[in-house]
């Protein structure tokens, strides 16, 4: 049997199945929720290769009439071009008001999707089947949905909860190392800013989460999946608390901007930014050298990064100057506070901030 969560805002709450070999009963928690009966199931070529008939067979034997939207792969596409193929193929396809999406894949379909359901028509209901380990512990859960700009990340978007989050971790299975390793980087942040207990957990079960066992894989998703819905329960358009979900994000994303979208993996940046903000969490003294030492040694044994690509300091701080989350010049930083624990720390002057890491 699944477990299922439940992310509580009001009209706008919605469960989230997390399971192992639980994709074929996407029907099930479909019903469970009233979905629409006519769906466009947004995919990649990829995704669609692997999970397409099943997800498709599953819903039409329950009665649900289902269009495939193919939309290419990779964070390069996550523009609003590709944005605009989603809205055409709805139009043509005869898509109204009382029809639904179903994002089938990683992070890039699932924000993409969200916000063309956000945006087609005035708003439609979508639901989320991520596939990959991002997806299913981060973007999938909370309602951020995005595309990207030439000179950022996540510029144009909306909050725009799902109806239904749907896990099944077998699809893990599937993935390149790579990018399951990226999805650790998120995983690892929890554990971070708000779990000391798990942090611990992560560091003993590592082995564990990279050979894919499933009881490793269906407990560190659990748990990420309930630490994200408990924030978001309580700050869902990100007006304070919600920002430390951004840990490691704000230097995460000058990276990915500054290598090109699509060639340093969103959890790869992170998990330098993370590893940044550490560093400059010890030296304004909120944690102390062993911290650091622990966040960095965890995520070199997920294999993942963990030292800045050679950018100078000041393409860092122009890059970071254009984050969406800088409001009158002002900036919030996230910072650990030892292990478990993190604050929001206002900066007005990214060079004195960075000084600490590339001494400006």
């Amino acid at each position: 049997m699944p477990e299922i969560l439940k992310v509580g805002l009001d009209q706008r709450s919605y469960p989230i199945w997390i399971g192992e070999g639980i994709l074929e009963r996407i029907d099930e928690a479909l019903d469970s929720v009233h979905f629409s009966r006519r769906i466009g199931i947004v995919c990649n070529p990829t995704v669609a290769e692997l999970y397409l008939c099943r997800v498709q067979e599953a819903l039409e034997k329950s009665g649900y009439s289902c269009s495939l939207i193919e939309i290419p792969d990779g964070e390069q596409f996550k523009t609003l071009e590709t944005l605009e193929l989603i809205y055409n193929a709805l139009i043509r396809q005869g898509f109204d008001r009382g029809c639904g999406l179903l994002a089938l894949g990683g992070g890039v379909t699932g924000d993409i999707t969200g916000f063309a359901a956000a945006t087609f028509m005035r708003g439609i209901d979508y639901v989320q089947v991520p596939t990959t380990l991002l997806a299913q512990v981060d973007s999938s859960v909370g309602g951020k949905t995005a595309v990207n700009l030439p000179l950022g990340k996540n510029l144009v978007g909306a909050f725009y909860q799902p109806r239904l989050v749907h896990i099944d971790v077998s699809t893990l299975r599937t993935l390149p190392q790579r990018e399951f390793a990226a999805g650790l980087a998120e995983v690892a942040k929890y554990g971070i800013i708000e779990d000391a207990d798990f942090f611990s957990w992560l560091e003993s079960n590592s082995d564990q989460l990279v050979s894919l066992e499933s009881e490793a894989l269906i407990h560190a998703v659990k748990t990420s999946c309930q630490i994200k819905a408990a924030v978001v329960e309580g700050d869902e358009r990100e007006s304070g608390r919600r920002a430390i979900l951004n840990y490691g994000h704000t230097f995460g994303h000058a990276v990915e901007a500054l290598c090109g979208y699509g060639k340093v993996k969103h959890g790869e940046a992170v998990a330098i930014g993370m590893v940044v903000a550490a560093a400059i969490s010890r030296r304004l003294g909120f944690c102390s050298q062993v911290d650091e030492q622990r966040i960095e040694t965890l995520l070199r044994g997920l294999s993942l990064p963990v030292t800045p690509p050679d950018f100078t300091a000041e393409c860092y701080i122009d890059a970071m100057t254009r984050d969406k989350k800088v409001v009158d010049g002002v900036h919030k930083y996230i910072l650990n506070l030892g292990i478990g624990d993190c604050r929001i720390h206002a900066v007005d002057n990214l060079e004195t901030l960075l000084d600490t890491v590339f001494h400006v």
